[in-house]
């Protein structure tokens, strides 16, 4: 996408002032253009960052992050995953089908049981690198 072109003078901005009078914008709209087409390389498309966004709400919630600090040594079924975290199966399943449907989990079935692992290495990498697994 080109900026345009056509005038790209500085334009006074309405008041942009908080209530304790301090400024937190520009004071005049002016787009550096050499800046922000620089920029917008490195730019995704609207539709990562939602998903993305769903990941990190994901990682928000204290059980589901727990489920996959559980995870992170390998694969448990839910009968585990429940009594490690000392929480009902119904708990436990219910958070892993939104962890499923967000595929960062994956799961197998076996007779009777369900095992559940981590679906992919990045989320192992940001839990090695947040909770200092080992």
């Amino acid at each position: 996408m080109l900026l345009k072109e056509t005038d790209n003078s500085p334009k006074k901005v309405a008041n942009c002032k908080t209530t304790n009078g301090e400024v937190d914008c520009c004071e005049e709209y002016q787009v550096h253009d050499e800046l922000v087409l620089e920029r917008e390389k490195y730019m995704l498309q609207a539709k990562s960052y939602q998903e993305k966004a769903q990941i990190y709400k994901a990682l928000g919630d204290p059980t589901r992050l727990r489920i996959l600090h559980g995870l992170s040594q390998g694969e448990l079924c839910v009968c585990d995953l429940a009594y490690l975290l000392k929480m009902s199966q119904s708990a436990i399943s219910h958070q892993l089908r939104l962890l499923r449907t967000l595929k960062l989990v994956r799961y197998r079935k076996e007779g009777k049981m369900v095992y559940y692992a981590l679906e992919d290495q990045p989320i192992l990498k940001i839990l090695q690198d947040d909770l200092e697994l080992r």
